[in-house]
């Protein structure tokens, strides 16, 4: 009898489950979660390595389905006790147009939103994005910033606009027919630091994490955002990606940048304006805009000890680890490709 009272029970549904971060997430349920019963994987396109998952005494259901689409993101819902929503566009570079964006972003959360209600589902977890705060055009430095720091964000690019929007959407849905909403969750790269992100790993670990304390403490955690953050160093970009980029063999050239500041400034604002006249006509995406030179150019670094007091969350991978399974990662990456 014991034992059947402590039979797997749960059913857990993962949005853009075979995305980069929706993968981690997928993978860390299965090894973290122990009263998983189902893991629902919901993706536009589904992924060959979902194969080898469905090996395991999780049954694992793979469901091809677009999020802008509210009957199939409903129909994989129902029966869900819990939805970790990481699908999402993420361009800062203009290769997407912004109503794809909006569609995608904002849409396709409503749909996500409005099938909880409709299936009576209670808990969901919405991976944010650090835009959603900043780093704002004007340069402002968020110096281990929490999540009740002031600061001042204005929304012009496509990308940081369809987060916030989708945010909104989240936080103002808690508490609708018992749904119990855990907030912003950053996003992650393969590496952390400064700008918020943090070593993948701990991001998943994250979501899992506030994901089972949701239904314990709905009433704490239900409505409310979280930064994500590991114990990365503090450094620039530069100095921080050659962590992992110099093992790989690349080196800097110089200690300066090749360019004054100004001179960028012109150069992202040109880029701007060509990808504006030629939308029309050609796909003009470069990578220096205004606003990834303002994200790149500013210091953007945040405090987790908002998680850690709510839910107890500590990274699950130190520095030393994640820097090895980063390098790795680059490195499996870099042979694919020859």
């Amino acid at each position: 009898m014991a034992e059947s009272a402590q039979a797997p029970e749960l059913v857990y549904l993962v949005t853009g489950g075979c995305g980069f971060l929706g993968e981690h997430v997928v993978r860390m349920l299965l090894e973290r979660e122990p009263r998983l019963r189902e893991l629902r994987i919901f993706d536009l396109h589904l992924s060959p390595w979902l194969e080898e998952l469905k090996t395991g005494p999780v049954q694992v259901t793979a469901i091809q389905g677009d999020v802008t689409q509210a009957q199939e993101v409903t129909a994989a819902v129902a029966g869900a006790h819990v939805v970790i929503h990481t699908a999402g566009l993420v361009d800062v570079f203009g290769r997407a147009s912004p109503e794809t964006i909006h569609k995608v972003n904002v849409w396709g959360t409503k749909n996500v939103i409005e099938a909880c209600v409709q299936t009576g589902t209670q808990f969901l977890v919405y991976t944010s994005s650090m835009e959603v705060v900043g780093p704002n055009i004007k340069g402002h430095p968020f110096y281990r910033g929490n999540e009740d720091t002031p600061y001042e964000a204005v929304h012009k690019h496509p990308y940081p606009c369809s987060k916030a929007l989708a945010e909104h959407l989240v936080l103002e849905a808690n508490g609708r027919k018992g749904l119990r909403l855990g907030g912003r969750l950053f996003r992650a790269i393969p590496a952390s630091v400064e700008h918020g992100r943090v070593y993948v790993g701990n991001v998943a670990w994250m979501h899992v994490l506030v994901a089972r304390e949701l239904e314990q403490r709905a009433a704490l955690l239900g409505g409310q955002v979280y930064f994500c953050y590991d114990k990365s160093p503090y450094k620039s970009y530069e100095d921080f990606n050659m962590e992992f980029l110099g093992p790989c063999g690349l080196r800097l050239v110089g200690t300066r940048p090749l360019l004054p500041y100004w001179l960028l400034v012109l150069l992202a604002a040109l880029n701007a304006l060509l990808q504006w006249l030629l939308r029309p006509l050609l796909l003009y995406a470069p990578l220096l805009n205004p606003y990834t030179l303002a994200v790149a150019n500013t210091t953007f670094t945040v405090s987790t000890n908002k998680a850690q007091r709510h839910f107890g969350y500590e990274p699950l991978f130190s520095w030393e680890e994640s820097r090895t399974r980063t390098i790795l990662w680059v490195q499996a990456m870099e042979g694919s490709a020859q």
